[in-house]
């Protein structure tokens, strides 16, 4: 493989280092040429570390262009990479002229790159915003550099994420700590806990919520000392700060550090930050070499990085009274703040290694060696309509699951999801989203797709709404007029209880739809008492059930968030408002003090609809008089799926929290407001279940009692949910076929 980096080669700090290290690396594996436009400091440190540099300079851009060109043409290479504004502008004029693929590195905002130069904004900053929308694939530096462009408007299906690798080999000794902090000027002892941070003293770093934080916690634990390693024009404001709060004899403003910063690292207990704004910091990084505890703002990608509670902990950027709490409580607690940085390091040096960011590297060019090379065909791709963007996390979960079986059908395949609110859908998805109304824009993705799917999920049906089945019915009907193979796949039908919505439905049905793959037996009689015979049914399952739980300290921060000890003994209810519901909530009070008495299992309340559960959760809880915590936003469908991991039953009037339950082997109790609950649990063998007219105190109890009984034995229902894991590759297999990919 060869690959062409351009860059201005006045370039330092974070994006130096991370251009030099990535080369240096890369070229031990693969050609990677790097094109300077200026000689210079930058060129000779490429030169050093033997990266095959060669410059190219002058203001002449045809000139420049035409001799990139040739040289391209003539040296064979397959991927042009583009690091700055100069370079994204000759890169998009070299995207014409030699036909590969141009991708850039976004290292920062580029709307801030030229803050208090108006010139360089208006010109240079212009020039970048232009080329940038003209390059063919895009890589930020975090994950948050990839969401704030998507956000922007760019195609969330051309982005790729990276991020700062180190060398996590480990430092060769480091001599005395102390004698190095007294030598700074530090006044330490053995007893000292050292709190450091490296960074230019100016306004974005916000020191000044640094000092503040470390003042309240040093009240709190004198142990603590803070050593500020860097210089700039905030120095005298900070230290005339340390001198009104009192601890300017425990703050040691060091300057810069000269001779490499490992001994600075080795010398400290906790790594701290408090910028306003980051892309992903090395200083973090360098900091989990050496093991240390930290405390960092939750800004750009360190929340990637820092699962709070965990190996770290986060706060907002300003917030000097929660990052004084955390600083004393690292400091006061030596095993806890020696544990935390274990992990940070475990986590650090295996997904934030120099190698795991080559790694990425290597697999993002051969992707888009393969999609430049990808046959352009007429139609493409499929269209993805579901009940999304809601804040539901069990419709989500479906819309995550099609996702994650469609990429693993054909990777690089244009894929349109319409979902309610489509901004949201393109940041946690990367996929292209259209509003669910706008028909001109899903009109034109369905002339362009093979397939149509109608996304999970009990979209046919007239119980919530009825303008909801119109729009699925509509949109199936559009789908196949416009040439599209349709799946409805892994759905549940009904109830449908109008008999002019029956006759509508099986019309549109029988007419439009190609396979319906249905995720219980019920669906199958509903369609079959509806008249729908004409498309191919299938039973098969649900998606959600294939999705895998996060990992542990994922799921851990999720539940310390909400200030859920992780390791507790718990029985999940996870409810919702219905007609009906608010008389039988004391039901649920009565049932959790109940499991926490008899089993000393304490009661969480797990809302799958965010912001909507809660008022139901808190109504059950009113009178509750035992412990109990309620988890209203437990992210994504992994991280919910990991928190019902941790329980030892779940009872549930939510659909998903039963299926994502199932999943994790978890003993089940289902209180069923529409049909669709208890058809699931049919389906798995479980008889644990009871309608919401007929709840009553007495059969909720027994209902624990018996689901506490099955966590004994649990070999049934996994092996039930085994079967149906494999049964949901059926929707795999059908889509596959309505798009004519053989395996």
């Amino acid at each position: 493989m060869k690959v062409i980096h351009l860059i201005s080669g006045g370039d330092s700090g974070g994006a130096k280092t991370h251009v030099l290290s990535l080369l240096q690396n890369l070229n031990k594996s693969i050609t990677a040429q790097l094109v300077c436009f200026r000689d210079g400091p930058f060129a000779d440190e490429a030169r050093a570390l033997g990266i095959p540099t060669m410059i190219c300079g002058g203001n002449n851009v045809l000139r420049i262009r035409r001799q990139l060109t040739d040289y391209i043409r003539q040296g064979g290479y397959q991927v042009i990479h583009c690091h700055g504004s100069r370079a994204n502008m000759i890169g998009a004029m070299l995207r014409s002229s030699t036909g590969i693929p141009v991708v850039t590195t976004v290292h920062s905002d580029n709307k801030l790159d030229y803050m208090g130069r108006p010139f360089s904004r208006l010109t240079f900053g212009t020039i970048n915003a232009a080329a940038l929308r003209m390059l063919d694939y895009y890589i930020g530096v975090s994950d948050a550099m990839v969401d704030l462009l998507i956000s922007r408007g760019f195609a969330p299906d051309r982005f790729y994420a990276i991020y700062n690798g180190i060398d996590f080999t480990p430092a060769p000794d480091q001599g005395d700590r102390i004698a190095y902090l007294r030598d700074l000027g530090a006044d330490v002892d053995e007893d000292s806990v050292v709190v450091g941070i490296a960074a230019r003293l100016n306004p974005v770093k916000d020191m000044s919520t640094l000092i503040r934080g470390f003042a309240a916690a040093y009240a709190n634990c004198p142990r603590l000392r803070l050593v500020i390693a860097g210089d700039g024009e905030e120095r005298e404001k900070l230290g005339n700060l340390a001198e009104e709060l009192g601890v300017e004899q425990q703050v040691t403003f060091a300057g810069w550090i000269s001779g490499g910063m490992d001994r600075f690292y080795n010398a400290l207990d906790i790594n701290a930050l408090t910028s306003l704004s980051e892309t992903f910091p090395y200083a973090l990084t360098e900091g989990a070499r050496f093991h240390l505890a930290t405390v960092a703002t939750a800004v750009g990608g360190i929340p990637y990085l820092i699962d709070s509670g965990v190996n770290g902990y986060l706060f907002q950027p300003g917030d000097w009274e929660t990052l004084g709490e955390h600083l004393a409580t690292l400091g006061n607690d030596d095993a806890l703040r020696r544990q935390m940085g274990e992990k940070m390091y475990q986590k650090a040096s295996t997904q934030f290694s120099i190698q795991h960011t080559v790694d990425t590297q290597l697999h993002i060019y051969q992707e888009i060696i393969r999609r430049h090379n990808r046959p352009k065909r007429s139609r493409d791709g499929v269209v993805i309509c579901g009940a999304y963007g809601r804040g539901n996390a069990g419709d989500d979960a479906i819309l995550e699951a099609i996702l994650q079986e469609m990429r693993a059908i054909d990777r690089d395949m244009p894929v349109v999801v319409l979902s309610k609110d489509p901004a949201s859908t393109r940041l946690a998805y990367r996929v292209r989203s259209v509003a669910r109304f706008n028909v001109p824009a899903w009109s034109r993705a369905m002339r362009r797709s093979v397939l149509y799917i109608n996304g999970g999920g009990s979209l046919i049906q007239d119980v919530t709404s009825r303008r909801s089945l119109w729009f699925y019915l509509h949109n199936i009907r559009a789908a196949k007029r416009a040439g599209c193979q349709v799946q409805m796949y892994g759905c549940g039908i009904g109830p449908v209880t109008r008999k002019s919505h029956r006759a509508l439905a099986a019309r549109v049905l029988n007419a439009n739809v190609d396979v319906i793959t249905l995720r219980e037996p019920d669906s199958r009689e509903e369609l079959r008492a509806m008249g729908v015979d004409t498309p191919r049914i299938l039973l098969t399952a649900d998606p959600a059930l294939t999705l895998e739980k996060a990992t542990a300290d994922e799921t851990d921060s999720v539940m310390l968030r909400a200030g859920i000890p992780p390791q507790g003994r718990y029985i999940c209810f996870a409810l919702r408002q219905w007609k009906g519901f608010e008389e039988k909530a004391p039901l649920f009070g009565a049932a959790a003090k109940y499991a926490y008495e008899t089993y000393g299992l304490t009661p969480v309340f797990v809302s799958v609809e965010k912001g909507q559960d809660l008022a139901a959760h808190r109504l059950a809880a009113k009178d509750l008089a035992v412990p109990h915590y309620f988890l209203d936003d437990s992210g994504r469908a992994g991280t919910i799926i990991g928190a019902l991991s941790r329980m030892e039953v779940v009872v549930s009037m939510r659909l998903h929290a039963l299926i994502f339950a199932a999943g994790q082997g978890i003993p089940l109790a289902g209180v069923v407001y529409d049909p669709k609950v208890s058809s699931f649990l049919k389906y798995i063998g479980q008889d644990l279940f009871v309608d919401l007219s007929a709840l009553t105190e007495e059969r909720l109890k027994a209902m624990i009692d018996s689901a506490v009984d099955q966590n004994r034995n649990p070999e049934a229902q996994a092996a039930a949910v085994s079967r149906l894991q494999e049964m949901e590759q059926r929707n795999v297999a059908v889509a596959r076929e309505l798009l004519g990919i053989s395996e």
